[in-house]
C-alpha cells in the first residue's frame, strides 16, 4: 500500500513539474491589436530640396527593386507571418560607417532605429527593410552607406539642413514635410492602428473606423500614446497637415519610441497606444513571450 503512495506521489510530481515547464514555455498576451485600420497613408525617402539629380536617381532605384521583385523580396522577409525566425535576421550587419569621417564618397542616411520592422538594432547589426534597401541604394550610387540614427523628429531636420543625404526611417509622405525636403515616390502603403491590453474590451465590436472614432470621442479620462512626431501622435492630437481633427478630450503622451508607450501600456500609466501597422504587430509579437 505504501509503495503504490508513493508511486501516484512521484507520478503526480513529474506531471507538476511537466506542467509547470510547459506552462513557463506558453506565450503570455499582455496587449492585443484592434484589428481596424484608422488611416491610409505612404511612406517615402526624403531628400533636401534642390537635390533633384538624387531625387531622380532614387525614384529610378526604387522603380527597379518594384519591378525586379527585390522589394517584395524584403516585405516577405520582415514579415512575421511569412518568416517566423525573421527576427534572428542580421540585417546588412555591423560592419556599417555611423560616421562620414575619413570616407570619400558617402551615403548619409538619417533614420531611427525604433521602428521595427522597418529599422532596427539586432545588437549592433543594423536591420529592416529601410536599411537594407538603403544598403542597396549606396551600392546602386557607387557610394559608401553611411547611418546615422538619431531620434525621429530630428530626421527630417537632419536632412533639410544638409546634414545628411537622405532621410530613410519609414517617413509618411506629407504636405508640411513636403515644404522643407522633396519625396521619392511612395514605396509602402500603411496605416494607423491601436494597441490596447490583452484585457481591455473598450473596442471590442468595433469593425470600422467609425466606429473606433465614435468610440474615441465618449472615452473619458484616457491617456493614449505614441513616438513623438508620428502619424499615430497626430492622429489623436490632431493635425490641420495630416487632416486630422484629434480628439481633445484623451490626454495624449508622447515617447521616443512606441515600444516604450507599449511599456507604459502594460504598466497602466496609459490606456492605448496608436502606431503604424507593421511596427504594432512587431511590438506584440515581441511582447506577447
Amino acid at each position: 500500500m505504501k509503495k503504490i503512495a508513493v508511486i501516484f506521489m512521484v507520478l503526480a510530481l513529474v506531471l507538476g513539474a511537466v506542467f509547470a515547464f510547459a506552462g513557463c514555455n506558453q506565450s503570455v498576451e499582455k496587449v492585443k491589436l484592434v484589428n481596424v485600420e484608422l488611416t491610409g497613408e505612404q511612406y517615402g525617402y526624403c531628400v533636401a530640396n534642390g537635390e533633384a539629380d538624387l531625387l531622380s536617381k532614387v525614384n529610378t532605384f526604387l522603380a527597379q527593386i518594384t519591378s525586379d521583385g527585390t522589394l517584395d523580396t524584403l516585405y516577405a522577409k520582415y514579415d512575421s507571418t511569412k518568416n517566423a525566425n525573421y527576427s534572428s535576421i542580421t540585417g546588412i550587419g555591423s560592419n556599417v560607417a555611423t560616421s562620414e569621417t575619413g570616407i570619400a564618397n558617402p551615403l548619409i542616411v538619417a533614420t531611427n532605429t525604433d521602428f521595427e520592422p522597418f529599422e532596427y538594432k539586432n545588437g549592433n547589426n543594423f536591420c529592416g527593410i529601410d536599411m537594407e534597401i538603403a544598403k542597396l541604394l549606396a551600392d546602386y550610387l557607387g557610394k559608401t552607406l553611411v547611418i546615422k540614427d538619431m531620434d525621429f523628429d530630428a530626421v527630417v531636420t537632419s536632412v533639410e539642413t544638409g546634414l545628411c543625404h537622405i532621410g530613410m526611417a519609414g517617413l509618411t509622405i506629407s504636405d508640411d514635410r513636403a515644404e522643407t525636403v522633396s519625396f521619392s515616390n511612395p514605396y509602402y502603403g500603411t496605416t494607423q492602428m491601436i494597441i490596447v491590453r490583452a484585457d481591455d474590451t473598450t473596442f471590442d465590436g468595433c469593425t470600422t473606423k467609425e466606429q473606433i472614432e465614435e468610440k474615441l470621442t465618449s472615452l473619458v479620462g484616457k491617456k493614449a500614446g505614441a513616438q513623438s512626431g508620428t502619424t499615430g501622435f497626430y492622429y489623436i492630437n490632431g493635425s490641420e497637415d495630416f487632416g486630422f481633427d484629434g480628439f481633445s478630450n484623451i490626454d495624449m503622451n508622447a515617447y521616443d519610441s512606441a515600444a516604450l508607450a507599449v511599456t507604459d501600456l502594460i504598466n497602466g500609466a496609459i490606456d492605448f497606444v496608436v502606431v503604424d501597422k507593421d511596427p504594432a504587430k512587431a511590438i506584440i509579437k515581441k511582447v506577447n513571450i
